[in-house]
């Protein structure tokens, strides 16, 4: 474990606490004190420490330079280069210490002020690093000095969350517990494991084998090789889809948690949390998903590895707003399945030591709370807990992984974009390119025909409803056609050069083929990649 002291000499008590708290959790800390992470090198007396241990929980700013944009091979001394603590294969927790008092923090929706969103979170994501909780706070004492001012409860999460992390790599993989959660909303059979732009069904196939050939036990039982065959498992378990829902699939569901269970666990949730729980949604266990007082999840189970539809997040008129809405709590059967993964098997759970969401983002970390820096009420802490999250997630949209990221304590593995390929021209679009070409050619061989030529283009590009994308409503007269040619032909190119996707991903399977080179050739065609220009042309 590496801390910083950041204020005055002797102002150390938020580090006590935090070590205390690593104790607790059962791990052994092993306090370091270092004012910067930048330039550290092997032989370094610090990296020697870092070496002996499974997890180093950071509140320093980023290892790299102060232009993380500028990052590049050979760059200069701002340049980012986190190499020296990539090369110890551990988990870097970003525990935050705010600037800002804890009755602030307490009282923002946001949760960090624009300065510690920067400084703790935004530039640490540089390195790669796990972000967590807040754990200290400025306050300023008797004498007038500022000082830190450790939270026991939220360094508590800090320290379970950095245990977690550390002791993933003691358990044999033959007796790691693992549950992997598809993505659902809205709430149909046919929206299980959606994604963008991945395989989702054949990409749970496809894990589920590693973990077998990495030793993982999957059980005596068959796993399904095929990710349609996959699917159909998991509905014909149940699912979430009250349409075709049946009280047998409820009764013979394996994975429930039992009402008692659940009030034991609901009870521990943090006060406010479960007052607005039982508001919205009853006393527990609630009347979602419920057979004989038991509270029911959707799920496939291939021994020490648990497959789950992740549970509705609400209902109601427009379900896809309801799952964005930042008011509505989490439902109990929510909290259940959520916990029921966490728990101890001793307690009545499956005792996961990690849960990987698969396919579009999530619902978990869009539930109710502060924006960042999260408080122990806020919806995402107390469903997830200190549970480690792997998010596989589509190296191009950031925002979405960011989320989970900020809010859920995810490690994002980015995977590829489906392939690419351009819509190139059809139809009437097709034979519109093919009269454009004719009409250069008679203009200059052959100019008694240019009246038919021009006459034939207008009737395909009304025929096409295109007059309305090229904002002409009559044909242009002789002295604009060649104009209005112009404009229709970089139209034409625009609508050919779209890139659109030809397939999609499976995790681990790049592209081959063809589709390699239609993709290589999309990136070099992406403006959005190369500062706005191209760096091939269309």
């Amino acid at each position: 474990v590496f801390y910083r002291a950041h204020a005055l000499a002797g102002n150390t008590a938020f580090v006590e606490t935090l070590a205390d708290a690593v104790t607790a959790a059962g791990g052994n800390p092993l306090p370091v004190y270092c004012g910067s992470l930048r330039g550290l090198a092997p032989g370094d007396g610090p990296l020697e420490l870092f070496a002996r241990c499974d997890a180093l929980v950071v509140t320093v700013l980023a290892a790299g330079g102060t232009v993380a944009a500028d990052a590049s091979s050979g760059g200069d001394e701002d340049a980012w280069d986190v190499g020296a603590l990539a090369a110890l294969d551990v988990p870097v927790i970003q525990a935050l210490c705010l600037t800002s008092t804890r009755d602030q923090w307490a009282d923002s929706a946001a949760g960090l002020s624009p300065l510690d969103a920067a400084m703790q979170v935004a530039i640490p994501e540089f390195d790669g690093r796990i972000v967590t909780v807040p754990f200290s706070f400025k306050r300023i004492d008797a004498d007038g000095l500022s000082v830190y001012e450790p939270d026991p409860e939220r360094a508590a999460r800090v320290a379970g969350i950095a245990v977690r992390q550390a002791r993933l790599r003691h358990v044999p993989n033959a007796d790691k517990r693992l549950a992997i959660v598809l993505s659902s909303y809205p709430t149909k059979h046919s929206r299980v494991g959606n994604a963008v732009g991945l395989d989702t069904p054949a990409s749970a196939v496809r894990l589920l084998a590693a973990l077998a050939d990495a030793g993982y036990d999957l059980g005596d039982g068959p796993v399904p090789t095929d990710g349609d065959a996959l699917i159909h498992a998991l509905i014909a378990a149940g699912g979430h889809d009250v349409e075709w829902l049946t009280p047998d699939q409820l009764a013979a569901a394996e994975a429930r948690v039992p009402g008692e269970t659940y009030r034991r666990w609901f009870t521990a949730a943090p006060a406010e949390l479960r007052q607005r729980m039982v508001a919205h949604w009853g006393e527990p266990p609630g009347e979602l998903y419920t057979d004989g007082g038991d509270l029911v999840l959707a799920g496939l189970r291939f021994g020490n590895v648990t497959l789950l539809i992740q549970p509705p997040r609400g209902f109601g008129e427009n379900p896809i707003a309801i799952y964005h809405d930042p008011d509505l709590p989490p439902s109990h059967h929510y909290l259940a399945a959520y916990r029921w993964l966490a728990a101890p098997v001793a307690d009545g759970g499956f005792g996961a030591d990690a849960v990987v969401h698969l396919g579009k983002h999530g619902t978990l970390e869009w539930l109710p709370g502060k924006g960042l820096g999260l408080a122990p009420d806020c919806a995402p802490d107390a469903v997830l807990g200190d549970l480690p999250l792997v998010y596989p997630f589509i190296v191009n949209d950031p925002g979405e992984g960011t989320q989970a990221k900020r809010r859920a304590h995810a490690v994002v593995v980015d995977h590829l974009v489906p392939p690419m390929a351009r819509a190139e021209m059809y139809g009437d679009l097709a034979k519109l390119e093919q009269l454009l070409d004719e009409y250069a050619t008679v203009q200059a061989l052959d100019p008694a025909k240019v009246p038919t030529v021009r006459a034939q283009i207008w009737d395909l590009v009304r025929a096409a409803e295109l007059h309305h994308d090229l904002h002409t409503e009559a044909m242009p007269d002789a002295d604009d056609f060649d104009d209005f040619v112009l404009h229709l032909d970089g139209y034409l190119c625009e609508v050919k050069d779209v890139q659109i996707r030809d397939g999609l991903h499976i995790l681990a399977e790049a592209p081959t083929g063809e589709a390699r080179v239609n993709l290589v050739l999309a990136v070099l065609r992406a403006p959005q990649v190369w500062g706005g220009a191209r760096a091939l042309p269309g």
